[in-house]
């Protein structure tokens, strides 16, 4: 069996994510987007979906949180 590097549960089921030259092992979905995803640099929400990222590599959920944040040129993708 594999540890979960975000909760520690000894899970048979676990999975293992290839990610930029690294490899991390998780029991759910839950604990690899707790660990994954990224956090909109607004309003600190994990980015499950596809969100925006700014040309100096910022990212945020939504084009209103980039707006907030200055980035005029950003657009939903809806």
């Amino acid at each position: 069996m594999s540890v979960c590097e975000v909760c520690g549960n000894d899970y048979e089921m676990a999975f293992e994510v290839h990610a930029a030259g690294a490899v991390h092992v998780f029991d759910s979905f839950e604990c690899a987007a707790h660990k994954m995803a990224p956090i909109c640099e607004n309003c600190e929400c994990r980015i499950l979906g596809h969100g925006v990222q700014s040309s100096d590599g910022r990212f945020f959920c939504c084009a209103h949180c980039a707006r907030v944040q200055g980035h005029r040129e950003l657009v939903d993708h809806a």
